[in-house]
């Protein structure tokens, strides 16, 4: 199952969900905006302008720019499109967002853009969604080693109660074979 499918499937599946989403694009990925109005013959359009993110050409008009300057990242530059959506989930609107370091700290490394999705309720500012995308990593963290190190993924447990003993008891095995194999060394 291709990248774009599978982004599209999930963000049908949430569409019922009251929560906020911000999504990473790769940069050779396409979004549509909406279509024109309805010229009265056929079938109405689901999609509008083909929007592909690694080709400034076919980029639109920019709802929303933003440069900041970040003491850890450097200055950055925001830039925020709206009402687009992915080919196979043609009702579920979005904002498509680059943010792109134009002067990085400390460093004469070219960073790569980076481009997200935003679906939900209200956009908070751009000044801030962008540094929200970048918190995410103490958590991806956390869930690698929880599914590493704890063994989330094996057991087959049948309530959650079974699950917080199973972590509860995990955990401390887990500290006395390091502390075991420290003592060996």
């Amino acid at each position: 199952m291709t990248e774009a499918l599978v982004f599209a499937k999930f963000v049908q599946a949430t569409e019922e969900i009251n929560a906020d989403l911000l999504l990473r694009l790769a940069s050779n990925r396409c979004v549509w905006g909406t279509p024109g109005t309805y010229k009265g013959r056929g079938a109405p359009c689901k999609h509008g302008h083909k929007f592909k993110l690694n080709d400034p050409q076919t980029w639109p008009e920019v709802t929303e720019t933003l440069e900041v300057e970040d003491p850890q990242v450097g200055r950055v530059k925001v830039m925020r499109w709206s009402g687009f959506h992915f080919l196979q989930s043609p009702n579920r609107a979005m904002e498509i967002i680059r943010v792109e370091v134009i002067q990085p700290v400390g460093r004469n490394r070219k960073f790569q853009p980076l481009w997200l999705a935003w679906l939900g309720q209200t956009m908070p500012p751009l000044e801030n969604l962008w540094q929200k995308y970048l918190r995410r990593f103490a958590l991806e963290h956390w869930y690698r080693f929880a599914k590493q190190r704890l063994y989330w993924t094996q057991p087959q447990l049948s309530s959650t109660r079974a699950a917080e003993r199973w972590s509860d008891s995990k955990a401390p095995a887990n500290l006395a074979t390091l502390v075991r194999k420290s003592c060996l060394y």
